[in-house]
């Protein structure tokens, strides 16, 4: 079970989540979770007992060196807490790796705990691989299950069936005990997937400020996005078949965002934008 230190009441909670593995495509929810620790200051508070829900031949635990003794390092899952916030909220931090089994207790100990913070919302972040253009910006899909959720975000309803992990998992689990959640996943270019794909990380963290409508500070995030989309640009100069192939994801990319200027679409933005400014929309009593 989670033990939890002292760590007082909190703020209007939140509590937002990544794994390591097969929801990571380049490490790009992962390193969210890395930068908003960093760049908020979070402490740990909690871990999970690894020898509840790890496989120590699938994720071995590393000998490490500190202060010139030696001990082992376990990987497991850990619960950060980050104060003051740019988001003008605390926030809870699910970072670790995906379990190898017992998949309903690891997540129900994750709701005992949000439940006993009186956590909000549960935010959730993926990664995957897709036939996308490095080149473009990096598709986020934010989703949700909960009808108010999604009217008060602008969000979609999920139509995806098929094999899921934990961050499905847990996602699911906030909605059965009445934690609205919300799940974000970014579209990694699958010939450049490769770890870290910092331009991924920072469209995730540009979809938690929308989410959120606040800002987060980017650190060197910018620079780090830039510098690998240069790096798989001469991948592509030097290889004919790559600098094709990218051109032809460009190509159904621009072709499949059309649409986004039609009317429908330049409507359905600006209510997301009257919502997201808290003013009444027509035929409405206000943002739910």
């Amino acid at each position: 079970m989670i033990e939890l230190e002292d760590i007082g009441d909190l703020h209007d909670p939140v509590m937002i989540a990544a794994f390591e593995g097969w929801n990571d495509a380049g490490e790009a929810a992962s390193s969210v979770l890395e930068h908003l620790a960093d760049v908020w200051g979070a402490e740990v508070v909690a871990a999970l007992d690894p020898e509840d829900y790890y496989d120590f031949q699938v994720n071995r635990p590393r000998v490490v060196v500190e202060g010139g003794k030696r001990r082992i390092s376990w990987r497991t899952t850990r619960i950060l807490v980050a104060r003051d916030t740019s988001l003008g909220r605390d926030v809870i931090i699910v970072q670790g790796v995906e379990p190898s089994f017992r998949w309903r207790a690891f997540a129900v100990e994750l709701m005992e705990l949000a439940e006993a913070a009186d956590v909000s919302m549960v935010v959730t972040l993926g990664a995957l691989m897709a036939d996308v253009a490095h080149t473009r910006p990096i598709p986020v899909t934010a989703t949700s299950d909960n009808e108010d959720t999604r009217h008060r975000h602008g969000l979609e309803v999920s139509g995806y069936e098929g094999p899921t992990g934990i961050v499905g998992v847990v996602s699911d689990a906030a909605t059965q005990v009445g934690i609205p959640s919300v799940s974000c996943w970014a579209a990694v270019p699958h010939y450049a997937g490769h770890s870290p794909s910092p331009k991924a990380t920072l469209a995730l963290v540009g979809r938690l400020e929308e989410l959120f409508d606040a800002p987060i500070e980017h650190d060197e995030l910018e620079d780090d996005a830039r510098a690998w989309e240069r790096g798989i640009n001469e991948l592509a100069e030097s290889d004919s078949e790559v600098a094709e192939y990218v051109e032809s994801l460009e190509e159904a990319q621009d072709t499949a965002e059309l649409p986004e200027a039609s009317g429908d679409a330049i409507a359905k933005e600006f209510e997301r934008y009257l919502r997201r400014r808290g003013t009444d929309e027509p035929g409405t009593s206000g943002p739910v």
